[in-house]
């Protein structure tokens, strides 16, 4: 007597459900490339509408919108194999769409990402994630769109919108898909063995010297902005931060390409060092200016997910708590302290201070990296054999400090000159920043919108410096009990 046995219908394959098809693989990368979509359209929007002056509002939400659009249409159509496409260079993939339906419905593929030994032999196979092409597209394009806009943090109340409109395209093909080949797509530093786990180099290390740098050609706000800028909505601050915080489960989580124990061992490195880090930041503001304050907690926040990100499925638990730390204090100093000393700090107004909150936080992640890698969950994670942090070996992981640096320097590199190069050419086609009477004014003169009908910059108001307030101004009615 025979017995046949039935496929249930979950795993049985068909045209829509390929056997190559992880289906729990699949729903988990499509959830974290929507959970970072989510960290810049609402997230950054509405921190960026909240965290600076009330005039400024509806153009620094605008500028990240714009970006997070601009991309997607850049990131389809050329820069994705850009990125992770057939090898053209050793930083740069060959340029060509991905919108061809047979092309997205098959089997991933990154096919530069076969890493060698030295003498040509395979060390390990390309990447292959268990899922359609389709997905790993979107999910690198919301890790590039992201990164545009945390540009946008630098320039913030007053580069020219059409300016900002040709610099994103121009950004992204000339700088952004080098840093993501050469690291990630199977370039030169991927090759060689750079650790950047997922986006402490090609994101926050790049835009935090990119902004930096597109602020020093656009010039700085206008003085009075400079000498006062208080956040219009503190809570809308917070509600983007709590957006990035608990996106960063998707930014990170979805960095194996697989519902992995790495990717479960990274979600927890990230909210373990972003704990600490905010809770840093915020003792050493009470320690020194004697007051806790919610924006300097946020930037705490941003700091320590910045800095695990190179590291968080390659560092153990208690390691993620020194990066903390670290993340909240080293990048506190640097912004706070020696931010005030330096002329060359001073003189480039960085006006969300990216270059503090990703560049230092970015390297440092890097380069805490090089030192804590743990050889056990680098083995179940990066393609090259053997690789450590110094902690763990004095030979191999020194050497692979060596490559974070080398690696860091590239990244800086490459930004500050691709992105003073790409400045000079659109400043010789539309200015770079705006006039000074749109400056002065704000959103009602550049968008012909504002974000609230309410009254003033955010100051409190007061009738002796302020004057009355039209037909309210009326006697005060007193709420003292008789």
């Amino acid at each position: 007597m025979s017995s046949s046995v039935t496929m249930p219908l979950a795993y049985q394959t068909s045209a829509q459900s390929p056997d190559w098809l992880n289906k729990g693989d699949n729903a988990w990368q499509l959830t974290a490339a929507t959970l970072v979509g989510l960290q810049s359209f609402p997230g950054l929007v509405v921190l960026y509408g909240g965290v600076v002056k009330k005039k400024w509002a509806v153009n620094s939400a605008f500028m990240a919108l714009y970006a997070f659009a601009a991309v997607w249409i850049c990131w389809v159509t050329w820069a994705y194999n850009m990125s992770f496409g057939d090898k053209l260079l050793p930083l740069w993939g060959k340029a060509r769409p991905a919108l061809n339906q047979g092309y997205l419905v098959g089997q991933a593929d990154l096919p530069a990402t076969a890493h060698y030994f030295a003498d040509g032999t395979t060390e390990t196979p390309a990447a292959e994630p268990l899922y359609p092409m389709a997905t790993v597209v979107y999910f690198q394009c919301v890790f590039a769109a992201i990164t545009l806009i945390l540009v946008a943090g630098s320039l913030l109340g007053r580069m020219s919108f059409a300016a900002w409109m040709l610099f994103v395209p121009l950004w992204l093909t000339f700088s952004y898909t080098v840093g993501a080949f050469s690291v990630w797509g199977g370039g030169f530093l991927f090759q060689w063995g750079v650790i950047d786990y997922c986006g402490g180099y090609v994101i926050h290390l790049s835009a935090g010297f990119a902004g930096f740098t597109a602020a020093y050609w656009v010039g700085p706000r206008a003085q009075k902005d400079r000498e006062r800028f208080p956040p219009n909505n503190i809570l809308f601050t917070l509600t983007g931060a709590g957006l990035l915080w608990m996106g960063w489960a998707g930014f990170n989580g979805g960095g194996p390409y697989a519902a992995n124990v790495v990717a479960s061992m990274s979600v927890l490195n990230t909210n373990i060092c972003t704990a600490v880090s905010l809770v840093v930041w915020t003792c050493l503001d009470v320690v020194f200016f004697k007051k806790p304050s919610v924006v300097g907690a946020v930037q705490g926040m941003i700091t320590g997910l910045v800095c695990i990100t190179p590291a968080a499925g390659l560092v153990q638990g208690w390691a993620a708590m020194v990066m903390g730390v670290l993340a909240g204090s080293v990048p506190w100093y640097t912004m706070m302290i020696l931010h005030k000393r330096s002329r060359l700090l001073k003189h480039v107004d960085d006006t969300l201070g990216v270059i503090h909150t990703h560049g230092v936080a970015g390297l440092l992640g890097g380069i805490l990296t090089g030192l804590l890698a743990d050889p056990t969950l680098c083995a179940l994670f990066l393609p090259v054999t053997n690789s450590r942090g110094a902690f763990y070996g004095r030979a191999a992981g020194g050497a692979q400090l060596g490559k974070q640096l080398a690696g860091a320097l590239f990244i800086i590199g490459w930004n500050v000159v691709v992105t003073s190069i790409i400045c000079v050419a659109i400043n010789a086609v539309v200015p770079l920043r705006m006039t000074e009477d749109k400056l002065e004014v704000g959103d009602e003169a550049v968008h012909g919108e504002e974000a609230y009908a309410l009254w003033g910059d955010g100051e409190l108001y007061d009738v002796t410096e302020h004057g009355p307030r039209g037909a309210a101004a009326v006697a005060p009615v007193s709420t003292t009990p008789n």
